[in-house]
């Protein structure tokens, strides 16, 4: 039997997970594949055969350091070091003890520059996913350079202009990875399957569960500067409890089928997170990019390449007045659509597959003799 591939799989969302389900489905099926996550739920139904080891989830767990404790100084090469914290080393020893039961070929991990020191540390090769962002600290810089290779699940367009090209050369360019499969339909099509006017302007707006959500006032700044034009709000919200509601202002939640309503818009108006750039690209639509605040800034240094790429406005500021969102709609209009629809490929989780197999295969190979 062959060494498995094990993978860390952060918590924050659902991003991580879905991106992990699609890469290991696409890998042979003769590749044993074992999970290490605090949230094994995320991979309920999951039709992959994998083992799946449950992590203490450290954000659930209640310590509060004695002040001099508190006070030591995190060292350069790491984001998130407290001291004395039981859960930590819990999670560090559960993750040692199975790298050390199942001796994986290759451990990929997404995303902590901390577990990658630990599996060099450990002996273990690893590959880093990589994200966008200002991770030119010594934290990013060591994880990275502890890692044998380095997987974006991004084209390689969308790379930054200041990533190093040591970073670069390590990096295996997926394209950009869209975990949704539905069928795209026909903008008629999803109007249709949604009871919505075929004639009407329709807006969605949109972002996913790993932040707060997309501010409210803004949105009912929106809907009154365009009456006629209907927004479609999916996902969570944050409210302030002063907002006026309008009646072309419709708050739906979570949603399934968010393909047909991608489909059905004029317009997306959504955050930077790596599913929703892949699933707006997909189905090909003007992007309004409005990232949420994340650590290293991810996702405003993904807005900003996506602006410079032509393949969204970016939204850097949600509007405080009415006057500029008739003009933010319509530039987004202007935009070519290839400049969005190139950054998505079909085929991504099945080349982030083929090179997981690839280095899992070739850094064990032994010279023949003879």
């Amino acid at each position: 039997m062959t060494q498995p591939i094990t993978f860390y799989v952060g918590h924050q969302g659902r991003g991580h997970a879905n991106r992990a389900m699609a890469i290991i489905g696409a890998l042979p099926a003769d590749r044993a594949v074992t999970i290490l996550t605090a949230r094994p739920a995320l991979f309920d139904g999951f039709a992959r055969d994998v083992a799946i080891t449950a992590l203490p989830d450290e954000a659930d767990a209640a310590y509060s350091p004695p002040p001099l404790l508190s006070a030591q100084p995190t060292p350069d090469i790491m984001h998130r070091a407290p001291l004395g914290d039981a859960a930590i080393r819990r999670s560090m020893r559960t993750i040692l003890e199975h790298l050390d039961t199942v001796d994986p070929a290759l451990f990929v991990i997404d995303v902590s520059a901390e577990i990658a020191l630990l599996a060099r540390i450990a002996s273990v090769p690893a590959i880093g996913i990589r994200m966008h962002g200002n991770r030119g600290d010594p934290a990013h810089l060591a994880g990275y350079q502890a890692c044998v290779g380095l997987l974006a699940p991004f084209d390689e367009a969308l790379e930054q202009r200041d990533t190093p090209d040591w970073i670069r050369a390590r990096t295996c360019y997926t394209g950009g990875l869209c975990t949704t499969q539905d069928i795209v339909p026909t903008k008629a099509e999803a109007r249709t399957r949604l009871g919505l006017d075929p004639q009407r302007e329709i807006v969605v707006v949109l972002t996913g569960g790993g932040g707060a959500g997309t501010p409210y006032a803004p949105l009912t700044m929106a809907a009154r500067a365009l009456p006629d034009t209907q927004w479609l709000v999916l996902g969570p919200v944050q409210r302030e409890g002063h907002e006026t509601d309008f009646g072309n202002l419709d708050m739906r939640g979570w949603v399934s089928g968010i393909t047909d309503y991608l489909a059905a818009a004029d317009v997306v108006v959504a955050s930077a997170g790596d599913t929703i750039v892949h699933e707006i690209a997909r189905v090909g639509r003007p992007y309004v990019c409005a990232p949420e605040w994340r650590y290293f800034d991810e996702q405003v240094r993904k807005a900003e390449r996506l602006a410079e790429l032509g393949a969204a406005i970016a939204l850097f500021n949600w509007p405080g007045a009415s006057t500029p969102w008739r003009g933010l709609l319509d530039a987004a209009k202007a935009l070519a659509p290839e400049a969005l629809t190139m950054l998505q490929a079909d085929a991504a989780a099945a080349a982030a597959a083929r090179y997981l197999e690839g280095m899992a295969v070739a850094l064990w190979a032994r010279p023949t003799t003879g």
